[in-house]
């Protein structure tokens, strides 16, 4: 999605006014046929507040693989510790489950590579990147040896243009990322036939707009990360599920109380749909004791609310066979309709009809992508609440302020997430974090008790 995030606690055993607790935020990396191919995770560093001393000294757990200071009696570096927490926070659930099966690359600082509890992290999971600041000595590089020889990998980071930095790091990375945004675009065609040349996969960051991944896909990068899937513009591209009046029928629906029959009806216009739903309905063990085998025994096994739920986010499935998990436009905007929800909830004399409203809301904020045009022209066509309307187009309201948090958090801003739970108390950063994360789990998976998305089918 979306950028999604969390604050675990991090187990370093510090003392309790020193908790130290990381933060994660996730943004999709894309392959060159437009589909999820893992995820970065941007690490927000926990503040070290905590004094040095004898309860610090025991702060690594006995599984961490600390070094030999803590037990020598030193107390560890707040760097150290910042970086088991961080590496804690990586390898818990929540994180795993985020990933939604998808490779992760994430950050490392130095203290985490020379600190041995980055032997935690399973290899075969997570791409190590090293930022163009790091402090590149014999030290770093041996380090950066031993780690290889146990498989892990390792990505230039951050890569504008090559320095002293990047040629001693170079052969040691498998992948190289370059900021489209702060690199000289004449240097682009060199550097990208360089490094193809040298076997090393390219990722292009920053890759907001389409221009942008046209140009990098046509020079050859393997990689994509960047939200130019979920603009308006980028929808010539996308293979869209059912016919453009079609769909827009669908939406005017769904937007108010349809019955049983309408909603059979209207959804056997959209054939894909309807296979879909099929499959959804006969694995999530709703229809007791039979085989559903009609669309209305499928709706009334789920119930209208439910299913009208899926057949929303089915809309943004690109028309090809791909897995659902690995769409990342269905994803983000399943991701930020169910945060919506969740966010909703925890406000006070939210009922089910406002987390209703803020579903609606998350699903709708991404159709320009799917139709193309103007946000506010599509919205024009459908039978939407002006609260709705508003909060999509001008993020007014409690449903705007929701939506600009969860705008936030694909970017992964967290000084403008902490301005806007203010704004939305009693939500904290913490708890925004943390359903942003659930959000993002949930939206990898067509139902709980499913083994997982189907794959439309032509």
């Amino acid at each position: 999605m979306t950028t999604i995030a969390i604050e675990t606690p991090g187990q370093t055993g510090v003392t309790d006014d020193a908790q130290l607790n990381a933060s994660f935020a996730r943004q999709p990396i894309l392959n060159r046929d437009g589909m999820l191919c893992g995820y970065e995770i941007k690490v927000r560093a926990p503040e070290w507040t905590g004094q040095s001393g004898p309860a610090a000294r025991s702060a690594a757990p006995a599984d961490s693989g600390a070094p030999a200071d803590a037990e020598a009696g030193r107390a560890p570096d707040p760097a150290q510790l910042v970086a088991r927490a961080i590496i804690d926070g990586l390898i818990q659930g929540p994180v795993r489950g985020a990933l939604t099966g998808h490779p992760a690359y994430v950050d490392v600082s130095r203290e985490m590579l020379l600190d041995d509890a980055i032997l935690r992290l399973p290899a075969e999971r997570f791409m190590l990147e090293l930022a163009p600041t790091i402090e590149v000595d014999e030290t770093l590089v041996a380090r950066i040896v031993q780690l290889h020889g146990r498989r892990y990998r390792f990505v230039l980071d951050e890569v504008t243009q090559p320095n002293d930095a990047f040629a001693r790091l170079l052969p040691y990375a498998e992948v190289v990322k370059i900021d489209f945004t702060r690199a000289p675009r004449a240097l682009l065609p060199k550097l990208a036939s360089v490094l193809k040349s040298a076997g090393k996969l390219l990722i292009g960051s920053g890759i907001d707009a389409q221009a942008d991944f046209e140009t990098a896909h046509e020079l050859g990068f393997d990689r994509f990360q960047g939200y130019f899937f979920a603009r308006a513009h980028a929808s010539s591209t996308r293979r869209v599920s059912a016919p453009r009046h079609a769909l827009l029928n669908l939406l005017q629906l769904l937007a108010g109380e349809p019955t049983v029959a309408q909603l059979e009806a209207e959804l056997k216009l959209n054939p894909v749909l309807v296979m879909h739903l099929m499959k959804l309905a006969n694995s999530s063990g709703l229809a007791v004791g039979h085989k559903v085998t009609t669309l209305r025994e499928a709706i009334n096994a789920t119930g209208t609310d439910r299913i009208a739920r899926w057949t929303q986010l089915l809309l943004y499935a690109d028309g090809r066979k791909v897995a659902l998990e690995d769409d990342p436009l269905l994803q983000l905007a399943a991701t930020r309709a169910r945060f919506m929800e969740l966010a909703i909830e925890r406000l006070p004399e939210a009922g089910r009809d406002e987390a209703d409203a803020a579903f609606l809301t998350g699903v709708f904020s991404f159709v320009d992508a799917v139709f193309g045009g103007s946000l506010e022209s599509t919205l024009n066509v459908l039978t939407l609440s002006r609260p709705l309307q508003a909060a999509i187009l001008h993020r007014e309201g409690v449903l705007g302020l929701l939506l600009s948090t969860v705008a936030a958090l694909e970017r992964g801003d967290w000084d403008e997430i902490g301005t806007l739970c203010a704004r939305l108390q009693p939500l904290t950063v913490e708890q925004v974090a943390q359903m942003a994360l659930a959000a993002g789990a949930w939206a990898g998976v067509a139902d709980r008790s499913a083994q997982g998305l189907e794959r439309i089918e032509d």
